[in-house]
């Protein structure tokens, strides 16, 4: 193999003698260079572009959501609580209602959920640094929180004692009932504050006391829907999802961030797949320059290879040295692109060059995956250009 390479690095540092030959190395090299450049852009912006999205749903979300597989609640003893504080990797943890409801605000009505949370809920998640006016709700009060899109429905202000916000929530049981008026658990809140995190989120909750929830819906003082937990760092979450299964005697179902946003998840990763595919077959296009570059080099350096063959040099060993010439292009062509795109993207990072509004910069993330997955399309495709380039050296050839 030192052979080979030897030979193969002195084709690439060194001109050919027909100046359209250097055009067309020229040419392939840029093509590379310009191939990893832009597929590295391209995915650190999709990566910018998911950590996006996903930072809205990771405001109101928790790492983990714990909810029974036997019916809409479930009961929670003290020794089971005593034993979730025990389990090492969970920072806090949150007890919670969630119920579809009815909201009555002078004469417009809206069915969103009500979700009840108690005054551990902001520990799981950062909620209160998502409130646009107001403020959170105090514990053991009928005040909630409402969201900005509920609030532009109603055209609803806070703190409004004059214009009541009304809840309705059916009745637990069975049987016929005469009177729709009793058929509905009822009640006014009080909004102390909006919080504004996207468009579908705003219209999704309205939270409230946990309190206030289980007298809504007749839950008993234990009686829950989910518990919401937020894990310590580098915690181990297998561990973790396995002993609250104990706890529970695996009567519960449990959820991570991405497996509560599976839809939004799968649509993310699509689009990265089929943007790295679209690029990468800009890529192979480009490679076509290689194969070209290769084959026009073996041309012009036959008299060069037929010494070498009469000296006694194989075959395959004269097919390696245009395979590890096309590879070592490929493989340095791939480093110069790589360090401009990184170049570029932290130059946006730092210096938001592109903006999507005159306060928003275009989002992209660096990350190390994104190189290695750069690194080896080009190697690969590379590689497999320069076999399919180096094939064309045979005894008939030099014959």
């Amino acid at each position: 193999m030192t052979f080979p390479l030897y030979i193969a690095k002195r084709y690439i540092l060194s001109n050919s003698k027909n100046n359209a030959i250097n055009i067309i190395n020229r040419i392939a090299s840029m093509g590379i260079i310009v191939g990893a450049m832009a597929l590295f852009v391209v995915l650190s912006v999709f990566s910018g572009l998911k950590v996006f999205s996903l930072s809205f749903t990771n405001d109101i979300d928790p790492d983990l959501k714990i909810s029974s597989i036997l019916g809409k609640s479930f009961l929670v003893s003290p020794s089971q609580e005593e034993q979730i504080n025990k389990i090492d990797g969970i920072a806090s943890y949150s007890k919670i209602i969630e119920e579809r409801v009815l909201f009555v605000f002078e004469d417009k009505q809206v069915v969103t959920y009500l979700k009840g949370v108690d005054p551990t809920f902001s520990k799981v998640n950062d909620i209160k640094k998502t409130l646009y006016n107001g403020q959170w709700f105090e514990p053991d009060t009928y005040q909630v929180v409402v969201g900005y899109g509920i609030a532009q429905k109603f055209s609803m202000g806070l703190l409004d004692f004059n214009k009541q916000l009304e809840v309705l929530v059916p009745k637990p049981g069975r049987g016929a009932i005469t009177n729709p008026a009793q058929a509905f658990n009822k009640t006014d809140v009080f909004p102390v504050g909006i919080y504004a995190i996207s468009e579908d989120l705003d219209s999704k909750y309205v939270f409230a006391d946990l309190g206030l929830a289980q007298e809504l819906l007749e839950y008993k003082t234990n009686q829950i829907s989910g518990i919401e937990i937020k894990e310590k760092k580098d915690a181990d979450e297998a561990a973790i999802i396995e002993k609250l299964q104990t706890i529970f005697n695996n009567k519960i179902t449990i959820k991570n961030r991405a497996q509560l946003n599976e839809a939004l998840y799968k649509m993310l990763n699509t689009e990265n797949i089929a943007v790295y595919l679209i690029f990468t077959l800009v890529i192979v296009v480009a490679l076509f320059n290689l194969i070209g570059a290769l084959i026009m080099m073996i041309l012009d350096k036959k008299g060069n290879l037929k010494t070498l063959f009469n000296l006694g040099t194989e075959i395959k060993d004269l097919r390696k040295i245009f395979l590890l010439q096309g590879t070592l292009l490929s493989v340095f062509g791939g480093v110069i692109g790589l360090l401009l795109g990184i170049a570029i993207v932290l130059l946006q990072q730092h210096f938001q060059l592109v903006m999507i509004t005159p306060t928003l910069a275009y989002p992209v993330v660096f990350t190390l995956e994104n190189v290695l997955i750069v690194m080896g399309t080009i190697v690969t495709l590379g590689f497999i250009a320069s076999l399919i380039a180096s094939s064309r050296v045979s005894k008939k050839l030099l014959d």
